[in-house]
């Protein structure tokens, strides 16, 4: 097929073409197409730079038509404090994968943004109790809030609690999405009281070392574990992850790159410790929650898979407009 060009794609046209609900179901769908076979297996390329680092994340999916997206993203932690700008930044080269013509050259933020929240949602559709109704986020920037948005969607959730290293960050928070999703919503600053009273723990933050630990966790706890996505990021305590039931997203990239890392470098789990990729809750191929009173952890890196199934969203509904280029002259 003739290709009419390259679609390039700004940050506020993703935000236009792209909604959460519609991006909980792409990413539910691409992650069970893994699971079975249907998709080209997710690969990582980091690269540290100076107060931060690279990451390139690729993989491909058969929807509509096949895709193979790639995705470049820095992620510099002080950016918003130097320099004025997103901490995390980056672009998505979406290609056909039948002939691997660039369809569109899109920014990365709000995909990033939003399909990360999407699995955070998928996995507690499935692994956190149905009655779940009071959660704790660690980390207020774009991604603890979307994260709360994407859980209201799946589970029944009243009371929530917000933590930060900036307390008044998570104050900010509190006052928007309690005003936004009509439930209640309070700033801590004891994340271990929060934490006790908590169904459901989101962490999303850029730590270098564990602040959830294994005395704080009540029984039943679901645990969503989004930070860590290269080897030196680390939010779990390595001896509550040895003593969980443990989901990943990618296994061979949890290994290396999430919290999962750090318990097999402590000797505490091996990869054969793993109960399932989440993908294989999904298609039905091994059992998610067993019992009400079993932790669960979902080490969540953020796999490409999420972002081709985002991409492909934004592409087929822009692709009759914008500025093209043309690979092919």
């Amino acid at each position: 097929m003739k290709s009419n060009g390259t679609l390039l794609i700004s940050r506020r046209e993703v935000a236009a073409l792209l909604r959460l609900d519609e991006c909980i179901a792409a990413v539910e769908q691409a992650f069970k197409a893994h699971a079975e076979g249907r998709a080209l297996p997710p690969g990582v390329l980091g690269v540290h730079a100076r107060d931060g680092g690279f990451h390139i994340k690729a993989a491909g999916l058969e929807l509509a038509r096949p895709y193979f997206a790639a995705k470049v993203n820095g992620n510099f932690f002080h950016n918003k404090e130097r320099f004025g700008m997103p901490n995390i930044q980056g672009v998505i080269l979406l290609c056909d994968a039948e002939n691997g013509y660039p369809l569109a050259l899109m920014d990365s933020i709000e995909i990033t943004i939003l399909r990360t929240g999407a699995a955070t949602a998928v996995a507690a559709k499935y692994l956190a109790r149905p009655d779940s109704k009071v959660a704790t986020i660690c980390g207020c920037g774009n991604q603890g809030r979307v994260s709360l948005r994407a859980l209201t969607r799946v589970r029944p959730i009243e009371t929530v609690y917000l933590f930060d290293t900036d307390h008044s960050q998570a104050e900010r928070a509190a006052d928007e999405l309690s005003s936004e999703l009509q439930i209640e919503v309070k700033a801590t600053g004891d994340l271990a009281a929060a934490v006790g009273k908590s169904d459901i723990c989101v962490t999303c933050t850029p730590s270098k070392k564990y602040f959830l630990n294994q005395s704080d966790i009540p029984s039943g706890m679901f645990i969503a574990a989004v930070g860590a996505d290269n080897e030196e990021k680390q939010e779990i305590d390595p001896r509550l992850m040895a003593t969980s039931k443990v989901i990943v997203d990618n296994l061979t990239q949890c290994a290396v790159i999430g919290d999962l890392h750090h318990a097999i470098a402590l000797g505490l789990m091996t990869e054969s410790d793993i109960h399932a990729e989440l993908g294989e809750v999904i298609a039905g191929q091994r059992p998610g929650r067993a019992t009400a009173e079993e932790i669960i952890i979902f080490d969540s890196t953020g796999t490409a898979l999420q972002d081709v199934a985002a991409a492909a969203i934004v592409y087929e509904r822009a692709e009759g407009a914008g500025i093209r280029l043309n690979f092919a002259d």
